[in-house]
């Protein structure tokens, strides 16, 4: 069986910015598009054949969640049982120490995949229900680590990185948009929404926000499945 445009656009993307280099203090890079391939690809055949009108965009993969999966917000415990896929997953080429890849044998929570898919399975019940709307995507497919273990986001790297890696994160999302075809993309936090904005600038797509579901936001502490089921309501978007 060939690879759907979603898996290409995924293989092009890894390859495109698996090849980039990055200083310090980056000291360890990972790419869960290659070593979590199969995962990754079960996700993307499964669940994005088109036709989900709302695409939900995050910024990059966490340590416990997609960089151990595949799948984007991906905590083990919601794509193991609740979207039922689970298969073997490789290490990077360099790992880090204090986050090492275990995979499905992870003991680790990731909150926000734990929120945001939490949310999906109360509000819809069934996988089927929920991605025959929703779409869960990333912008940037790696993973920037610190000597410390501490996660640098995509947003804090050089200027010229930044231009390097974006440019093909930009390209990817445009192309996955065409073959989606939402009438929404909504950005996962600021800054995922402000890159929707430059890479769809010739997109028809309509572009929002919701709040992040990280334990680092305050907000999203106190009740966030209410505050984004507010968010989405005001966007015009109804279930």
């Amino acid at each position: 069986m060939g690879l759907t445009r979603l898996e290409r656009i995924a293989e092009e993307l890894s390859g495109a910015a698996g090849r980039l280099e990055f200083s310090s203090p980056v000291t360890h890079v990972y790419n869960p598009l290659e070593y979590a391939w199969p995962a990754h690809a079960a996700y993307l055949r499964r669940f994005g054949r088109g036709g989900n009108r709302v695409v939900l965009l995050g910024m990059n993969p966490g340590p416990w969640g997609m960089s151990q999966t595949g799948v984007p917000f991906g905590e083990v415990e919601s794509v193991r049982g609740w979207m039922e896929i689970e298969t073997p997953i490789g290490r990077p080429e360099r790992e880090h120490p204090k986050r090492p890849v275990d995979g499905f044998d992870c003991r680790r929570s990731e909150v926000s995949g734990r929120r945001l898919w939490g949310w999906a399975k109360d509000r819809f019940g069934s996988p089927e229900e929920f991605f025959a709307r929703f779409f869960v995507a990333n912008y940037c497919p790696l993973v920037f680590l610190e000597e410390s273990g501490r996660n640098r986001t995509p947003d804090r790297l050089p200027a010229r990185e930044r231009r390097a890696l974006f440019g093909h994160c930009d390209r990817a999302l445009a192309a996955s948009i065409e073959a989606l075809s939402p009438t929404w993309i909504v950005g996962v936090g600021r800054f995922a929404e402000s890159r929707a904005r430059v890479a769809l600038q010739e997109s028809s797509v309509r572009i929002g926000r919701i709040l992040h579901p990280s334990p680092a936001s305050p907000a999203a502490n106190r009740g966030w499945q209410k505050k984004i089921e507010t968010e989405l309501a005001r966007l015009g978007i109804a279930f």
